[in-house]
């Protein structure tokens, strides 16, 4: 077989375990010297390809590839940078294929989510059209956890872990000030179109530690009034209430409630806070004293509080890649299928990215409750285990110790420069 070097890079936004997936490509890669030479990233993301900004892992030690598993953000660092479809600009995909040529690439490894998906999917069949041997598998991930065909995505067990934590902690404090104080916290969390994440939020409230909670998810539109009234019954049964919303709220017209009005790169429109939106009008309405807190970037950077199971997919998927190209697959994704939720059981499938690009999956309506304010046992069965288990980084005087690669940037081949959109 002819030994060929490999191409890793971080599309998107990042999660708390993506280097986790780092470190199973690289080092799956390091077990196969005899198929795989170097195994380079790209400098934040598909970017690093463009411009042919390279960095040789090869480089870092052995030590610091592991470290990465306990490592929150993107070690080579990620982007949104959307490529345009093939036709609108071929010259970016001709670019890619350039500087592969240049650099023996003949595997690409593509961490990311549903634009990933497309992307990688495209450098596939560009690749195929053009002759140039290519085996292109996109490393699934995404904490909004909206992938089709995998049960789950890497990224989503932690921020479901951190959220419900998060909320669980908060109620226990907005309870203890209820009397005279707060009456009603608002939690924002993130999830563009699908619920999953603030489905998560609702695994705070069980049988053992109940919390009057209210959850807004973006499958359901917004109605103020009954939302309202929602809040204010458990305010006057239980003291208080808890409110988890997420930032793809939208009305029944499917306006977004906190629609900014701008756009990012990837064409999704920027989205402005619902939470304080929604506490301000349970103030103006009901009169109660609030507090809110949007997640944001904590919700996927919160390492220190990783899911184990998220952790251990993480890595698996970004191992099987390797092993899937090895056997010859191009244009798939490693899957996660759930085989039991008791005892939790899973393992890793090929799944086709035809099936994968430009598919959301959303929360399903059986996951939400009548009312549309609340999960049901289907949802706690489901998400219970991708939750489950600690996984710690080393800690050090009180503090996480994470590890930053040195980096080491891959000299240019090519004298063309290439300038982004």
């Amino acid at each position: 077989m002819v030994k060929r070097n490999a191409f890793y890079a971080q599309s998107g936004g990042v999660t708390a375990v993506i280097n986790a997936s780092a470190a199973g490509v690289i080092q799956t890669a390091r077990r196969h010297r005899a198929r795989i030479g170097r195994v380079y990233a790209g400098r934040n993301g598909i970017i690093g390809a463009l411009t042919e900004d390279l960095i040789d892992t090869g480089r870092e030690s052995a030590r610091s590839i592991a470290a990465l598993r306990y490592t929150p953000g993107g070690a080579f660092g990620s982007c949104r940078y959307k490529l345009a479809g093939v036709d609108a600009n071929r010259a970016q995909y001709e670019r890619l294929l350039e500087v592969f040529r240049a650099h023996d690439i003949g595997y690409f490894f593509y961490n990311g989510g549903n634009d990933s998906a497309d992307t990688c999917l495209k450098v596939a069949q560009v690749a195929e059209n053009l002759g140039y041997p290519l085996q292109a598998i996109l490393v699934p991930k995404t904490v909004d956890n909206d992938l089709a065909v995998t049960d789950n995505c890497p990224g989503f067990g932690s921020v479901a872990k951190y959220v419900a934590t998060s909320m669980r902690e908060a109620a226990f404090d907005v309870a203890s000030m209820a009397k005279t104080s707060t009456k009603v916290f608002v939690l924002e969390v993130m999830g563009r179109h699908a619920g999953w994440i603030t489905a998560a939020v609702g695994m705070a409230d069980d049988a053992a530690t109940p919390i009057p909670l209210v959850l807004l998810f973006p499958e359901i539109a917004f109605d103020e009034a009954k939302f309202l009234a929602a809040v204010d019954a458990r305010v006057r049964a239980f003291g208080y209430c808890c409110v988890g919303v997420s930032e793809g709220l939208s009305d029944a017209q499917g306006k977004l409630l906190a629609d900014a009005g701008t756009r990012d790169a990837f064409g999704h429109a920027q989205l402005g806070g619902v939470g304080p939106l929604l506490a301000a009008l349970v103030k103006d309405r009901l009169k109660y004293k609030y507090h809110w807190a949007v997640a944001d970037y904590l919700q996927r950077a919160a390492r220190h509080l990783a899911s184990k199971t998220d952790v251990l997919q993480a890595y698996a998927v970004g191992k099987a890649a390797v092993e899937m190209a090895l056997d010859g697959g191009n244009a798939v994704m490693p899957a996660i299928t759930r085989i039991s939720d008791k005892p939790y059981r899973w393992k890793i499938t090929q799944a086709p990215l035809s099936k994968v690009a430009n598919v959301e999956k959303m929360l399903p309506r059986d996951y939400i409750s009548r009312d549309g304010y609340g999960i049901t046992a289907k949802a706690r069965a489901y998400l219970g285990p991708l939750m489950k288990g600690e996984d710690p980084p080393p800690f050090k005087d009180g503090l996480p110790q994470y590890v930053r690669l040195k980096n080491v940037p891959v000299a240019k081949k090519l004298k063309a420069t290439f300038v982004l959109d």
